[in-house]
């Protein structure tokens, strides 16, 4: 009874306070732009996807996905650090139930977090690559990964007819 139900009482009461009070001034912040065609680095994705090919992995567009994958990675970083304080605040209850419904949302959420840890992996990887210059350019073949399959998946290493072919593969020999 003291577990969740206390601690839930204490917020209502700090964001009832809180409501009440005058809102401080705050600057405001810098952001990003986000991912829906606002510039970023001068460039959109509309205007990345419009680029001719020889203008293919230029330092623009290679500060575009640098800055697209940097702010992946910050917003990753700051989900793992909510999902720390969370599972710190582990509330126990009474009911068995309740219990286990809670237990399996931590799994669920440290599932969650395991993917995203793999993701943080290779957005590593991806700026590596940026900076050696090979960032755009399929680690089988050689050949440009695409614009578009970039912007889809920053992280990509491989062009999407290597990628249909390593998982054929994979789907043909189970490896």
């Amino acid at each position: 009874m003291f577990g969740g139900k206390a601690v839930k009482k204490l917020v209502t009461k700090a964001a009832k306070q809180a409501e009440h009070k005058p809102a401080e001034h705050k600057p405001a912040e810098h952001k990003p732009a986000k991912r829906n065609g606002l510039k970023r680095n001068g460039l959109t994705e509309a205007e990345l996807l419009r680029a001719p090919a020889s203008q293919y992995m230029s330092a623009e567009q290679l500060a575009f996905f640098r800055e697209r994958l940097l702010e992946t990675q910050r917003e990753l970083l700051e989900k793992a650090d909510l999902t720390s304080e969370h599972l710190r605040e582990h509330e126990l209850e009474a009911d068995p139930t309740d219990q286990a419904t809670i237990e399996e949302e931590y799994a669920l959420e440290l599932r969650a977090r395991d993917r995203e840890r793999k993701l943080l992996k290779k957005i590593d990887e991806a700026l590596r690559r940026i900076e050696e210059g090979s960032y755009g350019y399929c680690e089988e073949t050689g050949e440009p990964i695409g614009i578009p399959r970039l912007i889809a998946r920053p992280t990509a290493t491989l062009s999407i007819e290597a990628q249909s072919r390593r998982e054929q593969k994979q789907k043909l020999y189970g490896e």
